[in-house]
This record gives structure tokens, sequence and C-alpha cells, in this order.
């Protein structure tokens, strides 16, 4: 659209995966089945955690939050892509790139968050192990989950709002399959200072300030384990953490790579934006919950419950 000598950019095309029809067709099925999977897994998550009232304590509290998050996270990016991957012309409007990229903000934000929260609670039960029920009380639960969903709320927010005051001119390609706000800022005809310095106080604030949290937490929580002569509660504590630092690795290492560094519109930073959008949320209920006998006897006694007939 043209106002005056100035062209205003209406619409941005996702260049996507690939240009192949028979990649995209394979690509198609492998994300459609990753994203069923996702939800299958995630959604399960949290039914069997408020269904087993032997999972009603914190860290399966949070874990249910985490999972609803992850599956909401994923539906935010999946069912975009695989529209793209089917439609010959991949564009997607401002308002919808916006949307998009506010609840990406907001997905990873809180996500972040919360992963700092569920470390604490382990530091909690594995380092002050008497006054964990005192410290992770419901209320106190309550308001650090409130806090993380409001954290993500105001980041994707602020960060969506600065982008709007943003001038985009053309060209109007974006080189991913999804609208985030490294790529989109690339494309402002004005000046993004304001917009860059946004996102990279939020790395900093969020990123590296909840990542102190995170290292300070398993740190204690290994010096305590190393101090414990039980080598059935060592080698479960380190079963536990070994399972978090793996979700840790996955999501902030690609996170803060890709939001830290400058955009070139590689291969590479497709993968990563994958790595934490797509394949994370698939990857955290199996990470929590695969040696985790509390969450398998758990599903058992829910699937085994009779159903109560009501007339």
């Amino acid at each position: 659209m043209e106002t005056g000598n100035i062209t205003t950019v209406t619409a941005f095309v996702l260049l996507g995966l690939s240009n192949n029809p028979q990649i995209q067709a394979i690509l198609f099925v492998l994300f459609l089945v990753i994203y069923l999977l996702t939800l299958m897994e995630n959604l399960l998550l949290v039914l069997v955690i408020r269904a087993d009232c032997h999972l009603h304590t914190p860290m399966y509290f949070f874990l249910s939050h985490l999972s609803f998050l992850d599956a909401f996270y994923s539906s935010v990016i999946v069912p975009k892509l695989l529209q793209n991957l089917l439609s010959k012309w991949k564009t997607i409007g401002l308002l919808e790139c916006f949307t998009q990229i506010s609840l990406v903000l907001f997905s990873g934000a809180t996500e972040g968050c919360l992963l700092s929260v569920m470390a604490y609670d382990r530091f909690q039960a594995v380092c002050h192990p008497l006054l964990y029920m005192v410290a992770m009380n419901r209320k106190v639960c309550i308001s650090l989950v409130g806090a993380c969903w409001t954290i993500g709320m105001g980041t994707g927010l602020v960060n969506t709002l600065l982008l709007a005051q943003q001038h985009f001119c053309g060209p109007n390609l974006i080189s991913s399959f999804a609208c985030e706000l490294p790529p989109v800022l690339l494309l402002a005809c004005s000046d993004p200072y304001i917009s860059n310095a946004a996102m990279m106080m939020t790395m900093v604030v969020l990123g590296f300030g909840s990542l102190v949290l995170l290292v300070g937490s398993y740190t204690c929580i290994i010096m305590t384990a190393l101090g414990i002569n039980s080598t059935s509660g060592r080698s479960k504590i380190f079963s536990t953490c070994s399972s978090h630092v793996l979700v840790l690795i996955i999501f902030y290492g690609s996170g803060i790579f890709r939001y830290m560094t400058p955009t070139t519109g590689s291969v590479l930073e497709q993968v990563l934006s994958l790595q934490y959008s797509v394949v994370t949320p698939l990857l955290n209920p199996l990470i929590y919950s695969l040696k985790n006998q509390e969450v398998k006897a758990a599903l058992r006694r829910v699937l085994a419950r009779k159903p109560r007939l009501t007339f």
C-alpha cells in the first residue's frame, strides 16, 4: 500500500523451511505428527496431575502449568507452519504477525520463569527438606506461578507495542517459518534501536537473570547430594537434576543464541527456532515423566479407574 510517496507493508511473506513440494509434504506429515504428540503428551500430563491426589504437590503443580504452556506454545507456531507447508501463498498479515510475535515472547518468557521456579522448588526440597512444606505452601506456589504468567504477558506486550511503532516499507520477506522478533526487526525501515534495546534488555534480565538462579539452585542441589550417604537418595537426586538440566540446555541454549546474535536468515537460525518452539514442548513431558515412577504410577491409577455411572 502506498501513502503519497511512502510504501507501507500490510503483509509479510514467510519463506518457510523449503520450496520443494515433495519436501514440504514430508515436513507437513512430520510436524503434524509432532504437534499431535505434543498436545497429547502435555494435556495428558495435566489431566493426570489434576486427577491423581498423590501428585498434588508443589513440583507437579508447577509441572502442570509448564505442560499447559508447552501445549499453548506449540499451538502458536505449528498450525501456521502446517498451513504454509500446504499453501502456495505463504503470506501473513501485519496484525497476525505481531500477534504471533507477542504470543511467542509471552510463551518463552513464561517458560523461562517457570523453569526457574521449578529449580527453586527442587532447591528447597533437597537443601531444606524439613522446611519445604512451609517454604512452598499453596499461597507461595500460586503467587510464583502468577508472577511467571504476569512477567510473560508484560514481556510480550511491551516488546510488541514497541515493534508496532516501527515503519515497514519493504522488502517483506521473512527468512523463517514463523514471525519472530529478530527477523521482523530486520525489515524495519525506521530506526529499530528502541526495539532492539528492549529485546536485549529482556534477554539480559529474564534470560541471564533466570539462568543465574537456575545455575545457583542446581549447584546447591548437587553439593547437597554429594554430602548424602544414601546411594539411592543421591542417585534419585542426580536422576531428577539431569532431566531438568537437559531441558535447560535445549531451551536456554537455542533461545539465547537465537535472540542475542545478529539475524542472518541462516538455516541454523531456523533449526534453533524449531528447537525451542517445536522440539522442546514435545520433549518436556517425556523428560519430566519418563524416569518418574510417581507419574507412571499415577497414570496407571487413572487408567485403572472404573467410570462412575450416574442416573
